[in-house]
């Protein structure tokens, strides 16, 4: 009998995702990991999640929010 976890990788694509990491954030929309982490230091960020000390994006709602603004 084995005892090692049974671990099943799921590669889900970066537009199925509802929550991304900084990183994939970033690669999804071109917004660099630095101005992301500075956007989600803000308590009212509406598209940050913390699971934690782990920040997770909406995809969704920061896709809407990149879309409203002129300049970040």
């Amino acid at each position: 009998m084995n005892n090692e976890k049974d671990e099943t990788i799921y590669n889900v694509p970066l537009w199925e995702k509802v929550m991304l990491t900084i990183d994939e954030a970033a690669a999804y929309t071109g917004v660099g990991s630095r101005k992301i982490r500075q956007l989600t230091d803000n308590e009212r960020c509406p598209f940050v999640l913390w699971n934690g000390s782990k920040r997770l994006i909406k995809r969704e709602e920061f896709v809407e929010f990149i879309k409203k603004q002129y300049s970040i």
